[in-house]
């Protein structure tokens, strides 16, 4: 046998045994697969989710019996259960009057009771009227069918004509198509500014 045939026998040998090694260490240093998918939810978050539905970012418009509309907006909303009614975070309603002027009311969470014809906001609840008119509360009640809002606890307020505060306060109208008023009551106390007339 030549020499050329003893290194063609050789090579049959050593390269598929030189194959074979390279395969095993390739199996040896290879990482190990995690085979366990990651649930892109937190554990608290998914039993929240599961323990009941969830509305995210609802909108509801429409206009009262005394023809003033109306657009409600929050982050999410929860059904109720056991009497409750509806539960909502963030919550953004806004009262376009029949006059044109805008009335927004602000809060941190709310919930609403159709049987009842009552919505409540509660906690910072901030109303902002088109005049510059800021009022804030703990708590706001309103009606569902028609307009009257109304803080059953203390305000304090901030406006053009200076700052103030009250017992209670009232927003509502008198008759279909009227004006709405803002009322303050139970001793009001006003810090007049006239600084703030004269700009």
């Amino acid at each position: 046998m030549d020499r050329y045939s003893r290194v063609v026998s050789y090579l049959k040998v050593a390269l598929p045994l030189t194959a074979l090694a390279l395969l095993s260490t390739l199996f040896l240093i290879s990482h190990n697969i995690n085979t366990d998918p990651s649930i892109p939810f937190a554990e608290i978050e998914l039993e929240n989710r599961l323990r009941g539905q969830q509305v995210t970012a609802p909108f509801f418009t429409g206009t009262t019996a005394t023809g003033q509309e109306i657009t409600i907006a929050a982050t999410k909303a929860l059904p109720g259960g056991d009497g409750e009614g509806a539960s909502a975070s963030d919550l953004e309603a806004e009262i376009l009057t029949t006059e044109g002027r805008r009335i927004l009311l602000l809060s941190d969470r709310g919930s609403i009771r159709p049987d009842q014809d009552l919505a409540v906001l509660v906690g910072n609840v901030r109303i902002i009227t088109a005049d510059g008119t800021r009022v804030e509360s703990e708590r706001l009640n309103a009606e569902l069918s028609g307009l009257q809002v109304v803080s059953p606890g203390p305000v304090t307020a901030r406006g053009p004509m200076g700052d103030f505060s009250a017992g209670t306060m009232r927003i509502f109208t008198d008759s279909k198509n009227a004006p709405v008023h803002i009322e303050f009551t139970e001793g009001v106390k006003l810090v007049y500014d006239p600084a703030k007339i004269e700009r």
